[in-house]
């Protein structure tokens, strides 16, 4: 039983204003400076290497996030960037 100073915590009210439907969704906008900077130290790890520098889980990884994470920057910058991203995963398999 809820006292007069404690709401109680399973009060219709407050829950159905928690999860209004004409609220609207956040949206979630990384920084593209940062983006830049993460991908930027990503592709120079890859190409100071002569190998793959990474364990098979991470280069699966790095080949789902990179191509994602590029897409928050320009779209001409984000296309270098995975082009020479693919590039350099290209010449340590090779390699």
């Amino acid at each position: 039983m809820a006292s007069a100073r404690q709401s109680d915590l399973f009060q219709d009210e407050e829950q159905s204003d928690q999860f209004d439907e004409d609220s609207p969704t956040p949206e979630y906008r990384p920084d593209p400076d940062s983006v830049r900077a993460e991908l930027y130290k990503i592709l120079a790890e890859a190409r100071a290497a002569n190998k793959l520098p990474w364990e098979a889980k991470t280069v699966l990884l790095y080949r789902t996030i990179f191509p994602q994470m590029a897409n928050w920057l320009p779209d001409d910058e984000g296309a270098q960037l995975r082009f020479e991203f693919e590039a350099e995963l290209s010449r340590l398999k090779a390699a």
